[in-house]
């Protein structure tokens, strides 16, 4: 599989990233897809102190620790389980982040993590003392590079403007066009890449298209113009390929994204998304023909 660079960092990231979320507590199926993800050649895993309340890092140090030096560890950190573990808060202070930190490092069973992310983040936060807090971090050894995970825009230009960060996780696909007018360019002429999520749009952008939709919709889309959009994508463009393919080589077409955060609950899944990945890369002409069949949605939320 091929490989891109991260932002300005000496990282190269796999053009698909297993987003690990959805692998579940059973140790022995998690293995089993991570193990397929290696051997399609994926090399970057994503996981976050929130998820399973710490139980997925602890599966996915365990699963990586003999090809640690060969993969790349991406986690998040910024939410608070609360004592009932019913519901999290959200707390990007020095403080917290600079112990959650050596909590994930624990449970992933390891010296340093290649990325860290800021799981979030609101425009009326202390943005300067919570870079303070990665910087720190990133001098003494702990993490390697950090970023944000974030659709808010005015949070993302401030982050790009004062920190060193090397990427944006961001929601983007051919529903969600959001980041194309006003992050997308931003981040590209800072050299910051962005890292995806939200590709296939809840399954939308898949060959099931309106069997995972719901009558509200989707984003500013309503339930009859996905009636209109899905199947118009899939006879115009997904005729020769599926229409994951379609929807996973919109993200790769555009210059600023380094990899297409996918998450899989199979090793079957894995290998999908990994021919997606090798699949032929769209025209000039099919990303006009898309771009003419979707909306160029923008941020009206979200700041």
């Amino acid at each position: 599989m091929k490989r891109r660079k991260l932002g300005t960092s000496d990282l190269f990231v796999s053009e698909i990233g297993l987003g690990c979320m959805s692998l579940g507590t059973d140790f022995s199926k998690a293995q089993a897809v991570i193990e397929a993800a290696l051997e399609e050649g994926i090399n970057y895993f994503d996981t976050a102190d929130l998820y399973d309340f710490g139980e997925n890092e602890k599966i996915v140090g365990q699963a990586l620790k003999n090809v640690r030096e060969q993969v790349i560890i991406a986690t998040k950190a910024g939410n608070r389980w609360t004592e009932a573990k019913d519901s999290w808060t959200w707390d990007p202070s020095k403080a917290h982040i600079k112990e959650a930190v050596k909590q994930s490092l624990k449970r992933l069973n390891t010296d340093y993590i290649d990325l860290y992310q800021l799981h979030g983040g609101t425009i009326e936060d202390n943005i300067d003392e919570t870079i303070d807090a990665f910087e720190e971090l990133k001098d003494e050894g702990y993490i390697k590079y950090y970023g944000i995970s974030s659709i808010r825009p005015n949070v993302i230009r401030e982050y790009a403007q004062k920190s060193s960060i090397t990427s944006v996780m961001m929601q983007y696909s051919i529903l969600d066009r959001r980041p194309e007018e006003e992050v997308l360019p931003l981040l590209h002429d800072k050299n910051i890449s962005v890292v995806t999520r939200g590709t296939v749009a809840k399954g939308m952008l898949s060959d099931r298209m309106l069997e995972k939709a719901t009558s509200k919709g989707y984003l500013d889309y309503s339930y009859q113009e996905l009636e209109e959009v899905l199947p118009s994508l899939k006879e115009k463009l997904a005729s020769t390929r599926s229409l994951a393919e379609v929807a996973i080589q919109y993200n790769l077409a555009h210059p600023s994204v380094a990899s297409v955060v996918a998450g899989a609950s199979t090793p079957e899944q894995i290998r999908e998304n990994a021919r997606a990945a090798s699949s032929a890369s769209l025209s000039p002409e099919e990303i006009d023909l898309i771009k003419s069949i979707t909306k160029a949605n923008i941020y009206d939320q979200h700041r």
